[in-house]
């Protein structure tokens, strides 16, 4: 086993039969010599509610918590950029969570600030300087994406200012023997094997074509999945942050007669990717990760979205009705996005230690170490480098134009 449950309550979502029917029905005609895909049209029902803990922690706390007038929270992320939609759905949750506090604790009201990196390795470091600089800021939500964190780790180590990231999964960022860095999901060590058990059992694929990107995020993702594909995997190739023309890598998942096609990196290029693929004739199953699993992809990705799923260690948040409907109206009618459920719990821990007297960046740091407690997403509790017990990674697909779960994976 890989991982294991953290909350028994999501036992009944894994319940659900994931049942798989496969028929060859072509997405589109095959062109310009190509060789045809082999069909892997799949249908692993969605669905529709997982249980929470019933102890979970709120931000609103008791009511009663008092702080000085300039205490803050920051959120360090992409705000802007190619792949912003992941920053912004992380930072709406810390918002949320944020607004909800302030508003049942009239004695501590909690000051939040933004600093945008654009999810770039190269440009995050000047924004995360400025940020340590205040003092006033105690704890940090972010990176968002493993390059950027990769890049910039060392900075809040130095000013030992706690940071929290709802989304970086590549392995590596715990062995760097940094303190001050906590990991709000599982890695892409957890990841990997789940996908490729997924693409295996559930999706029903014989041979998987993998393609990885050059960032850190897409290298330690398309590692860990390859090692667990084995015999299923057919080939890989890597592609380029910024790519957009990716004939050249479809010709060859063309002639390798692939069923199924895993993309490790974002959805900027998984999008056009996808569409490319199915432009050329591509009956098979397209699989992408977190870093794919955005509304942004199927607005990009248009038609060629139909047959996509992703896997992600994320819980789906827009099943959990209060959140959902207050995530909304801070969100501007916008559902939960990929991590906002995972900013928002990550935001809740910070905001316990605060309302518990931990309002200095020391006593802070000292707070998330010792945490063990239940959030809406899952049980946070950290080991010596920042990791949490392995947490679940779930299922998702296109339906009707909307990302929706199909549940836990890789059991």
């Amino acid at each position: 086993m890989y991982r294991k449950k953290v909350l028994t309550s999501l036992a009944a979502a894994g319940a659900f039969s994931l049942l798989m029917s496969a028929c060859a029905n072509p997405s589109g005609p095959s062109t310009g010599g190509e060789s045809s895909g082999a069909s892997n049209k799949v249908n692993i029902p969605a669905i529709s509610k997982v249980e929470v803990p019933s102890a979970a922690v709120m931000p609103a706390g008791d009511g009663k918590a008092t702080c000085p007038a300039s205490t803050t929270i920051a959120y360090a992320g992409a705000q802007t950029g190619p792949n912003a939609q992941l920053g912004v759905n992380i930072f709406n949750g810390v918002q949320l969570a944020i607004d909800q506090h302030n508003k049942a604790n009239p004695g501590c009201q909690v000051q939040f600030k933004k600093f945008d990196t654009e999810g770039d390795p190269n440009k995050a470091t000047g924004p995360v300087t400025q940020m340590v600089s205040e003092t006033d800021i105690i704890g940090v939500i972010g990176l968002p994406f493993s390059g950027e964190s990769k890049a910039t780790g060392n900075i809040f180590e130095q000013k030992g200012l706690v940071h929290i990231t709802p989304s970086a999964t590549n392995p590596t960022l715990t062995e760097n023997g940094w303190t001050t860095f906590f990991r709000g999901l599982g890695n892409d060590a957890v990841q990997g094997p789940a996908a490729a058990k997924f693409l295996t059992d559930k999706i029903g694929a014989k041979k998987v074509y993998l393609v990885q990107d050059d960032s850190d995020y897409g290298i330690g993702l398309g590692t860990s999945t390859s090692a667990g594909l084995g015999s299923a995997l057919t080939g890989t190739e890597k592609v380029t942050t910024g790519q957009k023309d990716f004939s050249a890598v479809i010709s060859k998942i063309m002639n390798a007669k692939a069923d199924a096609v895993y993309y490790a990196g974002y959805y900027a290029e998984g999008a056009p990717f996808a569409q490319q693929l199915v432009g050329k004739g591509f009956t098979g199953t397209f699989v992408g990760p977190d870093g794919v699993k955005d509304d942004q992809f199927i607005k990009q990705a248009g038609d060629a979205s139909n047959n996509a799923y992703f896997t992600c260690p994320c819980l789906p948040g827009e099943l959990i009705p209060d959140f959902a409907s207050a995530y909304k109206e801070i969100s501007k009618g916008a559902e939960p996005g990929t991590y906002s459920i995972e900013g928002y719990d990550a935001a809740t821990v910070l905001l316990s230690g605060i309302d518990a007297g931990k309002q200095s960046r020391a006593d802070l740091l000292s707070w998330v170490k010792s945490y063990d407690k239940d959030g809406l997403s899952k049980h946070y509790k950290w080991d010596a480098k920042g990791e949490l017990q392995a947490p679940t990674v779930y299922g998702y697909k296109v339906e009707n134009g909307k990302i929706v779960p199909v549940g836990p994976i890789g059991e």
